[in-house]
């Protein structure tokens, strides 16, 4: 088995698109994961390819010279205020850029609403060949991996996907042995980071950890290897922000051992895939 790996776009923040593919490259990734839908969070820089035209051309020739390929964009989130057409320039530019996948996820209660917003997001996607991937996050709406398989089902949308983020299935207590009812097809993707075993009891410390202390392959108390096993092989996106590493060794050499520990990881384990 060959394991693919990308660069997710929280592991290297400060990089813009075109400075992260060429770091990618020089790390040994196989693809990157962007954000080109700027989300107005606080210390976060606005990379949205669709209206900064310089750093778009920069960034297909990065991927051009090196190689590298795009995953995903994200975050397509279902919001009460937010216009699920208001991400289809973005999904010009994946699709323009030659991405493949576009990650969402649910941040509003109201169910109709969300279901009514998801599928929408999914029929906006399908001109440009791109799949909708449906990430759950313990402190959005939708927190764990029954809620989203009751959302993709309600939906039965033929580009939807379910997004597994490691250090989320963690958090939320989902159970391995559940991934095996997941059908096979609805797998394109994860998000592969370690955490420890305590899960923090305020959604503050959730945030700070998630956003700023993820752990490298191995270093955490995360079974990976019981979740890989039961998940068809895919590419792995290192999503593994952590801030004190990136500033102590820049975002090349932390972008370079997230890498490094998780191909380790996996050369250890033998992955009989189901």
């Amino acid at each position: 088995m060959t394991n693919r790996f990308s660069l997710a776009h929280l592991t290297t923040l400060g990089c813009t698109p075109p400075e992260m593919t060429y770091l990618a490259a020089r790390a040994g990734y196989d693809f990157v994961s962007l954000r080109p839908i700027y989300m107005g969070l606080p210390g976060e820089p606005n990379y949205a390819l669709a209206e900064n035209k310089q750093m778009m051309r920069e960034t297909k020739e990065a991927l051009a010279e090196t190689g590298i390929q795009l995953l995903d964009i994200e975050l397509a989130r279902i919001c009460d205020d937010v216009d699920p057409k208001k991400y289809v320039p973005a999904m010009e530019v994946a699709a323009e850029l030659g991405g493949r996948h576009v990650l969402s996820s649910i941040w509003t209660n109201d169910r109709d609403l969300y279901m009514e917003r998801f599928i929408e997001l999914c029929e906006l996607a399908k001109p440009f060949g791109l799949t909708i991937e449906l990430e759950y996050v313990p402190i959005a709406s939708v927190t764990n991996l029954a809620e989203t398989l009751n959302v993709l089902r309600a939906a039965n949308q033929e580009n939807a996907g379910l997004m597994i983020d490691i250090h989320h299935f963690h958090r939320a207590g989902d159970k391995i042995e559940d991934l095996d009812a997941v059908p096979r097809e609805w797998f394109r993707f994860l998000h592969l980071c370690d955490a420890p075993a305590k899960i923090p009891a305020s959604k503050e410390e959730m945030i700070k950890i998630l956003r700023e202390e993820r752990l490298y392959i191995g270093e955490g108390c995360i079974d990976i290897a019981s979740i890989v096993e039961r998940i068809p092989e895919i590419p792995y996106s290192i999503e593994l922000p952590h801030n004190k590493r990136a500033q102590e060794l820049g975002y090349e050499e932390h972008a370079r051992r997230c890498l490094q520990t998780a191909k380790a990881y996996f050369e250890a384990y033998s992955f009989q895939k189901r």
